[in-house]
């Protein structure tokens, strides 16, 4: 079942120096790599026709957010939301995915997806708590708003808004450089012409 929110247009920030290591981020920050800002300047390339409409925008207040928005919508205005920030991850903010992995050897044949990583951090915000603030957070949006934040917010927000469990949403794609369109219950990938 679909919910009813208003259309989204959603950015998920540009590659960080530790999204390149597979370490842990949650609520700690990395800046962009050359990369990350390339990602940017392609939204950025999409966002003149959709800022046209006139959306809300709002964006988690951690610095590659930041740092991303100010790429890819320039000096619009934009209110920080800290409901929009990635899980936390407790003790395992800042250690790499093969050092989580290595105390954890029955993982080894599973492959669990970030967000299963997330989900069992030591210390961590956990999924139950992260899917409510999302929700919370959406059940204010009254219309159409553009929404800058991060890839496992992304997957769990995107996945409420098209009617998925939070189960399903580590199986969601997490594409940086573009920009994922939800509306009616579908998402839309929307990508820079070349």
């Amino acid at each position: 079942m679909t919910n009813d929110y208003p259309k989204i247009w959603f950015l998920r920030h540009g590659q960080t120096e530790w999204n390149r290591e597979f370490r842990l981020q949650g609520q700690l920050d990395s800046p962009l790599t050359q990369q990350g800002q390339a990602e940017a300047a392609r939204q950025a390339k999409i966002m003149p026709e959709i800022l046209a409409q006139n959306p809300a925008i709002y964006a988690s207040p951690l610095g590659r957010v930041r740092q991303t928005a100010q790429i890819a919508l320039g000096d619009v205005p934009r209110q920080e939301d800290a409901r929009l920030m990635e899980i936390h991850a407790g003790k395992w903010q800042g250690m790499t995915r093969t050092e989580i992995l290595a105390d954890r050897p029955e993982w080894a044949a599973k492959s669990p997806t970030p967000l299963e990583i997330y989900e069992a951090a030591d210390g961590g915000e956990g999924l139950a708590a992260f899917h409510a603030r999302i929700v919370d957070f959406l059940n204010d949006l009254t219309g159409p708003s553009v929404i800058v934040a991060h890839g496992l917010l992304g997957q769990v927000l995107r996945a409420e808004v098209c009617g998925l469990s939070t189960s399903q949403a580590g199986s969601l794609s997490n594409l940086q450089g573009c920009v994922y369109l939800l509306e009616y219950g579908q998402e839309t990938v929307l990508e820079a012409p070349e």
